[in-house]
Order: C-alpha cells, then structure tokens, then sequence
C-alpha cells in the first residue's frame, strides 16, 4: 500500500492507495504555523485499522520550503561569490551579507586565479561575530571545475551550522541564477530538515518502516533524508502534485489545461500531447530566478476561500484569504458563500452565506442571486484570463515538454481538466466560458495526494568532459575526475548514464522506475595553433523522465473506488 499526503494552503490531504485502488481518503484544515500537526491528523485518519508493515512507500508534498521563501521567513545568508572579470559585484549581490573574493575558474574549468585563505578566513569571522550560521559558496563556471568552491568551504572549516554549495544544485550555466539558488537553498535548510526530522520522528513513531519521499518541482520524488541537502529543490511541489495527479486519473494525449482550484490559490498547468511542460532555465519563486528544475505552472491568488471585497465601486476576489468561507465560520464572504447560495453546493451553514452576500449584495446595491453571480462570474472570469495570458506567453517561444523541446508546436486546447474542491461547480461554466470541453476526474478533490504517491523518483546529471586536459567533471554529484587518454564520445554516454543510475537509486529511485535519457548531447573539437585539434569538449546531460511509477500512467491502467 501506499501512502500520499498533499500539504495545501487551505487543506491537508491523504490518500491510501491498495493496489490502485483508493482504500481510504482524508482531508483537514492545514495549519500552516504547525504543518506536522496538519499531517498527523491526517495520517492517523487513514491509518486506523491498518498495519505499518503493509506500508510499501510515503511520499509527501509540502509547502515548508515554499512558504518560507514568500513570507520572508528564511534564515539569513552569507554569501561567499568567486566570479572574477565579467558583471560588477553589484549586479550579483543577493543581500547584505554578501562577499566577493579574488580567486576564480575560467570557461574550461581552468584555475586562473587561486584562493586567498586569509580573505575567506577574515569573511569567516565577519559571518561568525554577525551570528551567521547558513552560508552558501559560488564560483563562476564550478560546473566545470568545483575545486574552487570546496577549497573555501575546507578553510570555513566546520563552524557553520551549514554550507551550500553552488555545484551541487544544477548542472547548467547560469552564475546569477545559481546565485539565486544556492541562497534559497542555504536560506531554507534550516526550516527543512527540521521539518524532515519532525516527519521521521512522527514515521518512527507510528511504526512505518517503509521509504519515505517528498515529491519535486519537476513532479518527481528524492528520498526525503536525501532531500535535505537540497531544500529548494521542494518548491512549488503543490503545482507538480496536481499535474502529477491528473496525469494518473486521466489517459489525456492532447493539448490541454490544467487547473487546480483551491481554497487559496488556483494553480494552472499546460500538456502538449498530453504532456506537461517544463520551464526551460529553472523556476522563480520569491522574485528570485533560479536554476530548480520545474514543471511550467502558474499560481494566481483565487480560490474558493478568496475574500470578496470591494474597492472603487467594484468588488474584488483575492489574492488574501481571511480564512474559510463564511459558511464555515470565515470573517469574509467568499466565492464558496456564492456557490452555496446560487445552489451550486450544499456544503456549510446556508445561512452564514447567505449573511455574507447580503454584504456584497449591499455594496452593488443589487438582490442576493445578482451579488452572488456576480462574485461567482468574476471568480471564473479571472481564472480564464489567466489562463489566456499564460497560453499566449507560452506560444510566443519554443514549447518545452518534461521530455523534448517542440519546435514550431503551438498549444491548441482540446481539453480543460480541472480538479480541487470547487471543480463540480466551477467546470460547467469554466467550459462554457473558454468553449473548451472540461473534465473532472473521478477523485478530483484529492487529485495532489494521488500524483504525490504515485510519482516517481526523478533526477538528471551533466558530465562535461575536457579530453585535452584530461579530466571529466559531473557537478551534480561533486566529481572531478582524470580520464584517459582516447576518452571519447561512447565512453562519456557510458560514464554520464552509469553516474546517473546510482544517483538515482541512491535518491531512492526503484530499479522498475529508471526509465533514463539522454536529453542534451554536445561535442566539440578544440583547435589550437594552425588549426590542429587538440581535443575534444563533450557535454552529456541525462535525466530520469518524469512520470508515474512502474504500471501507472499507461494504457488501461487507472485509480479505481
């Protein structure tokens, strides 16, 4: 059996899941100042009666990490950057505790100016007498040659609580951007792994000997004791939790839509050929632009809980949530009060609707049933033009899916899939609105906790091979290493995807589920002096794909009552 838990702004859900089938479902209030108790409470519902030993995995997606980054939460950084000649320091200063040191690495990986350990030991007292305890340490190109990052973080010693390394969070070239991430990450670790050792304790506690694993960005699992070096690597898993979970309760092979509308935020989503999309260079979250591998979505401030207010004689929907809909004991009317009054749902106290549109009713000086679709229009009309806005964009350049880039492919709709509490009532006019079919799955309300647990473990590592200088470098995985002379091609394929396996296993990764790729396939000749090549450069970046476990998301296979 498996377990899946989605950690949502308005609700908690779970789902135990018994050879595809749903044996048991739960939902609670999530407390987003106590996310282990939301968790808790969900887990021991599902779990009456059951025997931990038939537990077979976990997988959790949460918004800790996410959280944390757009309240302004995080713990403070010091930043140690090596970027040598090229943009001004300020450009690539994040935050007051930011240094900049002498040494740095050319485009080759070659060592051109060395470390000064007397400048990183005085930055290291600076971060010591400030009470710094999170540092994060990135060189320009360490991709190419980590030696330099790692020998800083030797002379730091162990006085830190802990060190982020920019080499180890992506493959690809971008030092802004793996400035951004290396920060976040450093920024975060704190607030993570104790919620990752609150969540073992909670495991340990209820007798789950099974693996545990959090879901990615990229709708991808790691090991959760693995995914405490790298924290960021969790945000915005919500969005990839309900892509992940349409993709198991739909056979969808078209263009297509994807909304999650919750309590708080609705999460939109595109498939070409019913295939998600990525974003290309990496996720932004928080105004930081980054190097985190993610599936392409979009969050906008309206759901179901949205406060309906009113401001220069209109009303308003979102992007605050005051708490739940009035209907439910909520300060505020919301657009669920209108869905209740205009016979929408019969969820929640009528009456305590009923009060709260008599207010929005009062503003527009019009009866109950015209305030409440009003709102109600509104709510819907502002998820389509969303969506509308981030077709458009996507159309305007090339279409990334989690597999290949489709050149030329532009996005035609032939579905809308929507799912979340108020999918029933919204799909109808969400269709009529958009002239698209829509479609709520069977299961909708707990879609993210069925894509959480049946996602599978995903990971990618980019070898760059030098053979002139003789040395093989795979940033993810910290390796340099010397290759030998007639190194070529098929020996850097072979090299890429054998590290690529034992990452991905290490990760947690079942061998059922390595459906691995080459996804990025480079070479090039160096030619010095009159012309005569001198080596080859070889760039191989491979990935575990994206997708559900070993026997879902194939034809005929679905999640059944």
């Amino acid at each position: 059996m498996i377990i899946g838990i989605d950690v949502g702004g308005t609700h908690t859900d779970a789902v135990l899941l018994d050879t595809l089938r749903i044996k048991k479902r739960a939902k609670v209030l999530t407390d987003q100042k106590n996310l282990i108790e939301s968790l808790t409470a969900v887990t021991e519902k599902i779990f009456i009666g059951e025997d931990p030993g038939d537990i077979e995995r976990v997988v959790l997606s949460t918004t800790i990490s996410t959280n944390a980054i757009v309240q302004g939460k995080t713990d403070r950084v010091g930043m140690i950057l090596a970027g040598g000649p090229g943009l001004p320091p300020e450009m690539l200063r994040i935050g007051k505790d930011t240094h900049f040191i002498s040494g740095y690495v050319n485009h080759r990986g070659i060592r051109v100016a060395g470390t000064d350990s007397g400048e990183v030991a005085d930055i290291a007292g600076i971060f010591e007498r400030e009470n710094i305890g999170h540092v994060g340490i990135v060189g320009k190109f360490s991709t190419r040659n980590p030696g330099l990052e790692t020998e800083i973080g030797d002379i730091m010693g162990g006085r830190f609580r802990h060190v982020s390394f920019g080499h180890l969070m992506s493959g690809n070239l971008n030092f802004p951007r793996r400035i951004a991430t290396t920060y976040l990450n450093a920024a975060t670790w704190e607030t993570y792994s104790t919620f990752v050792k609150n969540v073992m304790d909670y495991v340990g506690r209820m007798r789950i000997t099974a693996p545990v694993y959090i879901l990615k960005a990229d709708g991808g699992t790691s090991g959760i004791n693995q995914s405490v070096g790298y924290p960021v690597g969790s945000i915005l898993s919500g969005p990839a939790a309900s892509i992940m979970g349409i993709l198991s309760l739909t056979h969808s092979r078209e263009d297509a839509i994807a909304l999650d509308i919750g309590g708080t935020t609705t999460d939109i989503a595109i498939f070409a050929d019913g295939v998600p999309l990525l974003e290309p260079l990496g996720m932004t979250i928080g105004g930081h632009k980054t190097l985190i591998r993610g599936l392409l979505t979009r969050s906008i401030g309206v759901g179901g809980d949205s406060r309906v207010g009113y401001e220069d004689g209109r009303i308003t929907i979102g992007p605050e949530r005051d708490g739940p809909a009035a209907a439910f004991g909520g300060p505020s009317p919301t657009p669920t009060d209108a869905m209740i009054l205009l016979g929408l749902t019969d969820i929640g106290d009528r009456e305590k609707a009923l009060k709260a549109i008599q207010e929005v009713a009062g503003y527009l000086n019009r009866s109950l049933d015209e305030a409440a679709q009003e709102v109600f229009g509104l709510t819907c009309r502002k998820i389509i033009s969303a969506v509308r806005e981030m077709l458009g964009e996507v159309n305007d350049k090339p279409v990334y899916t989690v597999h290949e880039i489709l050149k030329g492919k532009k996005i035609t709709p032939t579905i809308v899939y929507i799912v979340g509490g108020p999918a029933g009532p919204m799909a109808p006019y969400i269709e009529k609105m958009m002239d698209v079919p829509s479609c709520v799955p069977e299961h909708s309300e707990v879609a993210n906790a069925i894509g959480a647990a049946l996602a599978r473990t995903t990971t990618e590592v980019t070898l760059l091979a030098d053979t002139e200088k003789g040395e093989a470098t795979i940033a993810e995985e910290g390796i340099q290493t010397a290759i030998p002379r007639g190194f070529g091609h098929q020996d850097a394929m072979e090299m890429c995807m054998k590290t690529l396996r034992n990452r991905a296993l290490k990760m947690g990764a079942s061998e059922d589920d390595l459906d691995m790729e080459i996804i990025e396939d480079q070479v090039f000749n160096m030619v010095r002096g009159m012309g005569y090549a001198t080596g080859k450069n070889i760039r191989i970046k491979a990935q575990v794909k994206p997708g559900l476990i070993a026997g879902f998301g194939q034809e005929g296979s679905d999640v059944r009552q």
